[in-house]
C-alpha cells in the first residue's frame, strides 16, 4: 500500500505516513528512541502493532531515503469529540537544526485538521525551551494545566 505524502521535500527531507517498516527502519527507530528517552525500551513487536492499530499514525522523516526522524499521532474518540495526542517526536541529533521537526509537526497538524480532530495535544518538559518555542511556532498553545500520571505496577 502506498503511503500518502504529506509534506513537500525540503532540503531532500521527505515526510510520510508509513504503513510498513523494514528491519533497517526498526533498527533506526531503536536508535532514535534512545535519543528521545533514556528510560524507554524499544520493542519491534510493539512498533509493528502500532502500525496496525486503528488510532495511531506513524510519521517518518527521511533524508535521501534514510530515516532521520519520527512522530506518532494518536487519535481517539471521547464524549466531547475526536481528540489527538502527539507522541515520540524525535529527530536524529546529527541532523537537528534543519527544520525536520517542524516538517514532522506540520504533517501531523495537517493530518489532524484533515481528520477534523477537536484538539491536538502534546506535552514537553519545561526545560526543553527550544522545543517549546518550536511547538508554539507551529500553532500549539501553552495551557495552564497540570499533567498527572499514574503508573500501574505489574503484579
Amino acid at each position: 500500500m502506498a503511503c500518502p505524502r504529506l509534506a513537500t521535500m525540503t532540503d531532500d527531507i521527505d515526510i510520510a505516513i508509513v504503513g510498513t517498516l523494514t528491519n533497517d527502519d526498526l533498527r533506526r527507530m531503536d536508535e532514535l528512541l534512545s535519543q528521545l528517552s533514556s528510560t524507554a525500551t524499544f520493542d519491534s513487536d510493539r512498533v509493528l502493532a502500532l502500525l496496525d492499530a486503528p488510532g495511531t499514525v506513524l510519521f517518518v522523516a527521511r533524508d535521501a531515503g534514510y530515516m532521520v526522524g519520527m512522530a506518532t499521532l494518536v487519535i481517539f474518540p471521547l464524549v466531547t469529540g475526536w481528540r489527538g495526542i502527539v507522541e515520540d517526536v524525535v529527530v536524529d541529533h546529527q541532523v537537528r537544526g534543519r527544520g525536520i521537526a517542524r516538517l514532522l509537526l506540520e504533517a501531523v497538524t495537517e493530518e489532524a485538521t484533515r481528520r477534523h480532530l477537536r484538539t491536538l495535544d502534546l506535552t514537553s518538559r519545561p526545560s526543553r525551551e527550544s522545543a517549546l518555542r518550536l511547538y508554539e511556532s507551529v500553532g500549539f498553545e501553552r495551557r495552564e494545566t497540570n499533567v498527572l500520571r499514574y503508573m500501574p505496577t505489574p503484579e
